[in-house]
């Protein structure tokens, strides 16, 4: 698996597609694919902190849930924004979301292949 983070509109998607020569047919775009999609490899999961945010809302626990998918899926890419910079929300729910969202990016990165940092359309290689 190789994980992509970085600032909203900083060109995450195209660095991925362009360096990686894949497709936009290859994008899961806040959702984890279903098995069928999963034919094609690698599949691109784009926007997962939408995708863990949804997944709170619903009474799920994305943390285990993702980790079930990288058992089945290791060669996957997931590109998410970097939500936990900037003022705290005052709501509970806000402040609980984002947490999560960066302890779920820490798991990932520590499992994956390649943590890459995009930054103005340029990746920064962490790991």
């Amino acid at each position: 698996m190789k994980l992509v983070i970085g600032g909203c509109a900083q060109g995450k998607l195209d660095y991925v597609l362009l360096k990686y020569h894949l497709q936009e047919d290859m994008v899961c775009d806040g959702m984890l694919p279903d098995d069928e999609k999963m034919s094609e490899n690698p599949v691109i999961i784009n926007h997962f902190h939408k995708w863990v945010r949804q997944r709170i809302l619903d009474g799920g626990c994305p943390e285990e849930e993702v980790l079930s998918f990288l058992d089945r899926y290791e060669d996957c890419i997931i590109i998410s924004d970097e939500i936990g910079n900037g003022i705290v929300p005052m709501e509970a729910f806000e402040r609980e979301y984002r947490e999560r969202v960066g302890r779920i990016l820490v798991r990932l990165a520590d499992r994956a292949k390649e943590v890459e940092r995009v930054i103005c359309g340029i990746g920064q290689k962490i790991k």
